[in-house]
């Protein structure tokens, strides 16, 4: 477990995070029929948020930070590549168990020298915020050391070294999920295996999706709020979010899907009773043992807190528990989907 002191410092750099998922769907996700653009190859390149990847030789030394790339590379078959691994939000999933086990890892983000010392080809990062000045630098500043690298395409920021503050919301879909694991698995040499991973992952959704089919209609939706309390009030997932895209998915709505300008946001507890959430998933964050059952304290507490205790979410009793890592967008948003519908829809899902 790492210090108070990293948690806080990973909280104030990547806010709140959602869930570990208490279902054996494995690492599988699944379908929107949103039409937003996503990477495509081209040649000996392959577009990855407006950066072009070389494609011509796969990678044999890889970094993964954050955990939806280092499930990516596991999932993907390159974890015999991995050369170090960084900042894990929770337990990886029991499939990666073992294959995360002999990787040297890190429980904060390192900096461009420590990063630098593993001698990587491509840095592989879950998040955007690892490619700023204040990390590991640009991706065109590795690119000029040989180090080319990639950031999920829901996540692509406004320009090379911005943070996650400029997602364009379009872009925040399953099926970009898809099309970087496919693309990834042209990269590495391992389209079979990233095929067979996106097929698994849309097969999962597409029993969500039966299920809820005439079953659930736009009325029948319930307002879920993605986040957990904080000394504002409460850190709350913004549309940006691809916690939006679960919920979607699931059969709910993002009750604070209006929020724009970034992916996390600090919300009042006024603002959180005037929206009156009917499911509130309490995302914890972030060490690499932590599992959904380590929200239980923060669930505890808003059950207790008279200030809310009108709240549908609490006079229901739906305030759950998840963790950050669930809420990313990556190889476990299928399963994540299935999670959280089940927990929306417990009749549908029994």
């Amino acid at each position: 477990m790492k210090p108070t002191d990293a948690r806080a410092a990973r909280r104030r750099t990547r806010s709140w995070l959602l869930p570990t998922l208490a279902v054996a769907l494995a690492a599988t996700a699944c379908g929107t029929t949103d039409p937003s653009p996503a990477p495509t190859a081209s040649g000996e390149t392959i577009r990855n948020c407006d950066v072009d990847v070389a494609a011509d030789t796969p990678p044999e030394r890889v970094f993964a930070a954050y955990q939806p790339a280092i499930e990516t590379a596991h999932a993907l078959g390159v974890s015999d590549r991995l050369v170090g691994t960084a900042f894990l939000d929770a337990a990886v999933l029991d499939e990666y168990t073992d294959a995360q086990s002999g990787q040297e890892y890190y429980p904060n983000l390192p900096g461009r020298e420590e990063l630098l010392s593993h001698r990587p080809d491509f840095v592989l990062s879950g998040f955007n915020d690892a490619f700023t000045q204040e990390a590991f630098g640009t991706r065109a500043s590795l690119r000029e050391l040989g180090i080319e690298s990639w950031i999920p395409s829901p996540l692509c920021p406004s320009a090379d070294g911005n943070t996650d503050a400029t997602i364009d919301p379009a872009t925040v879909t399953m099926d970009n999920i898809y099309a970087d694991l496919r693309d990834l698995g042209d990269l590495f040499g391992t389209r079979e295996r990233a095929d067979e991973v996106v097929a698994r992952m849309q097969g999962t959704i597409d029993e969500v999706s039966d299920t809820l089919e005439g079953r659930v209609s736009e009325d029948d939706r319930p307002s879920v709020m993605v986040g957990r309390p904080s000394d504002q009030g409460f850190r709350i997932a913004g549309g940006p979010d691809f916690s939006t895209e679960i919920i979607d998915l699931a059969g709910g709505v993002n009750a604070f899907a209006d929020v724009d300008g970034g992916r996390n946001h600090d919300a009042s507890t006024e603002d959180v009773i005037a929206r009156d959430p009917d499911v509130i998933l309490i995302d914890v964050c972030c060490d690499a043992e932590m599992t959904a059952a380590d929200a239980a304290p923060d669930v505890d507490q808003i059950m207790a807190d008279p200030a809310l205790a009108n709240l549908t979410a609490v006079t229901e009793g739906r305030v759950a528990e998840f963790t950050f890592a669930d809420r990313s967008a990556g190889v476990r948003s299928a399963a994540a989907v299935a999670t959280v519908a089940a927990i929306l829809h417990p009749d549908l899902f029994a």
